[in-house]
C-alpha cells in the first residue's frame, strides 16, 4: 500500500480529529506532499506541526500566520529555500531542518529571537548562515554532515549556545573561534579532517567532546571533568585521579519538548548530550563509546 496523497489545498482527513484533542498538534509527517496544504496556514492557533519526510519542495510564504507556532519539524524533505514568512514566527522554540537541500538561510532568519534549538544537519550549507550570529537565545545547533570548512569569527556572539554539532564537515584545522565559546556543554567535531587541536581548557563548561574518527594521534588537553569520544580517549581517561564521568544515556532527540528536558539535553543532568542522528531526528544514536 503507497502513501497517502492529500489534495494541494486541503487538510487530511484525519486533521480534525488530530486538532479536536486540544493540544492544537499537527502530524503530517510520511504524507506525500508535494507542498504544505494552504489550509494548515489557517489554522492560527496551531502550536506544534511535523511533516517531516513527504516530499515537501515549498513552503508557501502564507505560514507565517501560524503566529502561535512552537514546534516546526520540516526534515528529511526536498527543500531547498526558505520562505521569508518563515522567518515571521514569533514564538518559534524549536525547528528541524535536517536532510534537505538547503544552501543557505534567509537574511531574515534572525529575526526568529525565541528560536532555541535548531537542527539543520545533512544540507548543503558550505558557509556558516551569518543570520545565526544574532540568535543570541539559541542553546543547541545541529549542523552536522555538511560542508564547512571554516567558522566565522563571531560565533561568541552566540552566548547562549550550549550543544554545537559540527561533525562531517570539512574542518582541516581546529576553529580558532571554537576557543572562545566559554558556556558550550557539548561539542562535536566527529568525522572532520583535523589533524590536531590546541589545548582545550579555555572551555571551561565543556562536559562533552567528540572528536572520532579525525587523522589524530591522541586526545586533546581538556579539564578532567570533560567526557572524550575519540583516538585514546579510553586511556586518557583512565589516568585520571577520578573516576571515568559516565556516558550520558541515550536519548530521543524530539523528547525534550519542554524546556526541563531540552535543558538536560543541552546543559547536563543525566541526559543524552552526544549523537549524530543519522536517517531519524526522532533517535539520537550513540556515539562510539556511549552506548548504553
Amino acid at each position: 500500500m503507497g502513501i497517502a496523497e492529500s489534495t494541494p489545498d486541503e487538510l487530511p482527513s484525519d486533521a480534525e480529529e488530530q486538532l479536536r484533542s486540544g493540544e492544537q498538534q499537527l502530524e503530517l509527517s510520511g504524507r506525500r506532499l508535494r507542498r504544505l496544504p494552504s489550509a494548515v496556514c489557517a489554522l492560527s492557533r496551531l502550536q506544534k506541526l511535523y511533516v517531516s519526510g513527504t516530499g515537501l519542495r515549498e513552503l508557501p510564504e502564507e505560514i507565517e500566520e501560524l503566529r502561535e507556532l512552537r514546534i516546526l519539524a520540516l526534515d528529511f524533505n526536498k527543500l531547498e529555500r526558505l520562505p521569508d514568512g518563515l522567518c515571521r514566527l514569533p514564538r518559534l522554540t524549536r525547528l528541524y531542518l535536517g536532510g534537505n537541500r538547503l544552501l543557505a538561510l534567509p537574511a531574515d532568519f534572525a529575526q526568529l529571537q525565541s528560536l532555541r534549538c535548531l537542527w539543520i544537519e545533512g544540507n548543503f550549507l558550505r558557509r556558516f548562515p551569518r543570520p545565526l550570529l544574532r540568535l543570541v537565545a539559541l542553546q543547541s545547533l545541529q549542523m552536522g554532515d555538511n560542508r564547512l570548512r571554516a567558522l566565522p569569527a563571531e560565533l561568541p556572539r552566540m552566548t547562549g549556545l550550549r550543544g554545537l554539532w559540527l561533525y562531517g564537515n570539512r574542518f582541516e584545522e581546529f576553529p580558532p573561534a571554537l576557543l572562545r565559546m566559554g558556556r558550550l556543554h557539548i561539542l562535536d567535531l566527529d568525522r572532520n579532517r583535523l589533524g590536531g587541536f590546541p589545548d582545550l581548557h579555555p572551555l571551561r563548561a565543556l562536559r562533552v567532546f567528540s572528536y572520532d574518527h579525525n587523522p589524530v594521534t591522541g586526545p586533546p588537553r581538556v579539564a578532567d571533568t570533560v567526557f572524550l569520544v575519540g583516538e585514546g580517549a579510553v586511556e586518557r581517561m583512565a589516568e585520571r585521579d577520578e573516576p571515568t564521568p559516565r556516558p550520558p544515556p541515550r536519548r530521543p532527540a524530539r523528547a525534550f519538548e519542554d524546556e526541563e528536558e531540552e535543558d538536560l539535553l543541552i546543559g547536563g543532568g543525566g541526559s543524552r548530550a552526544l549523537g549524530s542522528p543519522r536517517g531519524s531526528l526522532r533517535a539520537l544514536e550513540a556515539a562510539p563509546g556511549l552506548g548504553t
